[in-house]
């Protein structure tokens, strides 16, 4: 029988962006920021976080400020993604990992597995940062690939991240775990639309949410970016997450627990039926809020406890 947890939701208490952003100390770090930064008819210094441009620029100061890294860029039209909730999800798992121990586990010792690791490289850049743990990225995009090791290198950590090309689009773990290789934690943030115009619509709905109105009938310009297989795959996020957990079985006594951000509720009963039928012995619910958005991380894991049993 699968034991199954929930954790309430709300920022991690570990993550460092409780506050509101200090605009002039990641100015200070960052000049480029400066030039989107304005003051709001309330008198409030913030920046248009509809222009992607200005997202961007936002990102390369916090990385910079709050976790020194110093180099970290995209190519054009790749999704630019917001720290504070990525941040939340490795805290989230470093909790997971170290149940019942005083701290959270650091070092090297932890080997992480990041599907789907895309240009931004931002897991495994934020997870060698705050805890010292290793990663293997894996994408099927050869471009992402290139651009993730390349940001893992330019920023001294090309000895902690090894990215690589998943060549086979239906698979996850197959050809990218090789035989022996041990994971404490595999980390996924699936695509959730189920096609373009899906995707398209969300941004919209995003766009309004931030008070730009409606906007035409053409794609809208992404204030986050985003490829397809970042964005949309066929069946959406529960096709997906079925795909992810079904495959997971293979790697049973690989990987100590595997986790994946869960973006829509709706998905979340199926997703927990298909781990117990996978035969996991554990699962739990993260619950986690940034602002308005509401997420949730699912983990599961096929041993007892958080030792290795073969």
């Amino acid at each position: 029988m699968t034991r199954e947890t929930t954790t309430k939701a709300g920022l991690h208490p570990r993550n460092r962006h409780h506050a509101p952003y200090d605009l002039a100390a990641l100015c200070l770090r960052t000049p480029e920021l400066t030039p989107f930064v304005f003051t709001n008819d309330h008198g409030t210094r913030t920046l248009d976080f509809a222009d992607p441009a200005a997202v961007k620029a936002l990102n390369k100061g916090l990385l910079a400020l709050h976790y020194g890294i110093r180099h970290w860029d995209l190519p054009a039209g790749y999704l630019c993604p917001p720290i504070p909730g990525r941040v939340d999800y490795l805290h989230h798992v470093a909790d997971l990992i170290s149940e019942g121990e005083a701290a959270p586990r650091t070092g090297k010792g932890v080997r992480v597995l990041d599907i789907g690791v895309g240009a931004n490289c931002i897991y495994p850049l934020l997870g060698c940062r705050e805890y010292g743990w290793r990663f293997v990225g894996a994408d099927i995009d050869p471009v992402s690939v290139k651009a993730a090791n390349l940001l893992a290198l330019s920023n001294g950590l090309g000895k902690q991240i090894e990215c690589r090309l998943q060549t086979d689009a239906r698979r996850m773990f197959h050809g990218i775990i090789g035989p022996g290789e041990r994971f404490t934690l595999t980390l996924c943030n699936p695509p959730f639309h189920g096609s373009l115009a899906e995707a398209s619509e969300g941004t919209r709905r995003k766009l309004r949410n931030l008070g730009k109105g409606e906007v035409g009938s053409e794609a809208p310009v992404l204030n986050f970016g985003g490829q397809k297989a970042e964005l949309w795959c066929d069946g959406g996020e529960a096709a997906f997450l079925a795909s992810l957990i079904r495959e997971s079985r293979d790697f049973a006594g690989q990987c100590l627990w595997f986790s994946s951000l869960v973006s829509k509720k709706e998905n979340l009963a199926a997703a927990k039926q298909a781990i117990t039928q996978a035969g996991a012995k554990r699962q739990q619910v993260i619950e986690m809020s940034l602002g308005n958005k509401q997420s949730r991380i699912l983990a599961w894991s096929f041993q007892s406890d958080n030792r290795w049993s073969d």
